[in-house]
């Protein structure tokens, strides 16, 4: 009789589940790196539409409607009923173009501006360091080494 041959770690169907798997793990991790942030606009009662508006404004200040239309992919009078609700909540502020008094010009507020600078950075890492905090050392450093690993063989192709 002849003995059953195993099958190969790295048959093409075995790398096929195993890179499905770190996808869906990938796709978890970035949802709950994400989630404290989201909750945050959630509190705030920010649509998505607004949360898009207010990216391109804090990454991009003085941007006139149709920078900010185009940027967001939206019809210049949907952006500026935007602009409008996020103004009178105190989020953003128009200002005249100091070259041309016909246009103005979105900045975000003095409120948004502090928020991203000082908030937003420890509600992305949060979830990370806290559950880094919780690991080993050694869980910590097969952690990095195994994502360093992968980032390697990503960039390699």
């Amino acid at each position: 009789m002849k003995p059953l041959r195993s099958r190969s770690r790295n048959s093409p169907a075995q790398v096929a589940a195993q890179a499905a798997q770190i996808e869906r793990d990938l796709a978890a991790i970035r949802q709950a790196m994400r989630r404290p942030l989201e909750a945050e606009y959630a509190k705030g009662n920010v649509t998505v539409p607004q949360k898009a508006v207010l990216q391109v404004v804090v990454q991009n200040p003085g941007a006139s409607l149709r920078d900010l239309s185009r940027a967001v992919s939206l019809a210049h009078s949907t952006v500026s009923g935007i602009v409008d609700r996020l103004e009178k909540r105190g989020m953003i502020e128009r200002r005249q173009d100091s070259a041309d008094g016909r246009l103005s010009r979105i900045h975000p507020s003095a409120a948004v501006a502090q928020f991203v600078k000082e908030r937003i950075p420890a509600l992305r890492t949060g979830p990370l360091h806290s559950a880094m905090a919780r690991a080993t050392p050694n869980e910590r450093a097969g952690i990095a080494r195994a994502l360093r690993r992968l980032r390697a063989l990503l960039d390699a192709d």
